[in-house]
């Protein structure tokens, strides 16, 4: 029964947020916001699911939570070592990096999510995936050790992704 409404709510979760985040940035809930934000969340995910991947397999939804908390906290301690950076240290002492974090990742969304939460985390920013998706350039505001943020990025998120998306 589940596959015959498929084709009318091909994601139902995206169709649910949609449905939330218009009625939220609309600043009043009234019917006609509601049922307009119901009509977008069905529509822009009917329209655009011939261009989405197939669902990954073996998504562990628990896990992507506390990696979200755990990318939460380090973007808000992030903004705090970047505001000290830009304070303290002249722009002549900055010793910004270039590195290449090699991956274990496989799957396009798993890497996806990587590139997203190095960019999303303040003083890093992810530049380019090689042409095999086997290493991740990403470029650092300020280290003096290049292998410690590599080797941070590895154990602290790619481990973690490898849990999520098996």
């Amino acid at each position: 029964m589940a596959r015959a409404y498929r084709w009318l709510l091909p994601h139902p979760l995206l169709t649910l947020i949609l449905a939330v985040v218009w009625i939220l940035l609309q600043n009043e809930v009234t019917a006609g916001m509601a049922v307009f934000g119901v009509i977008l969340g069905i529509l822009i995910p009917w329209v655009t699911s011939v261009w989405w991947p197939d669902t990954p397999k073996g998504f562990r939804m628990g896990k992507m939570m506390s990696y979200s908390l755990v990318v939460i906290w380090d973007i808000l301690v992030a903004n705090i070592q970047v505001a000290w950076i830009v304070i303290s240290v002249p722009n002549a002492r900055l010793t910004p990096a270039w590195i290449v974090v090699p991956l274990e990742l496989k799957k396009p969304e798993a890497i996806t999510v990587l590139a997203g939460t190095i960019t999303l985390t303040p003083g890093t920013v992810s530049a380019d995936l090689s042409d095999e998706g086997h290493s991740l350039l990403v470029h650092v505001l300020h280290t003096d050790d290049p292998d410690a943020v590599r080797d941070e990025i590895k154990q602290r998120y790619e481990r973690r992704l490898l849990e999520i998306f098996t």
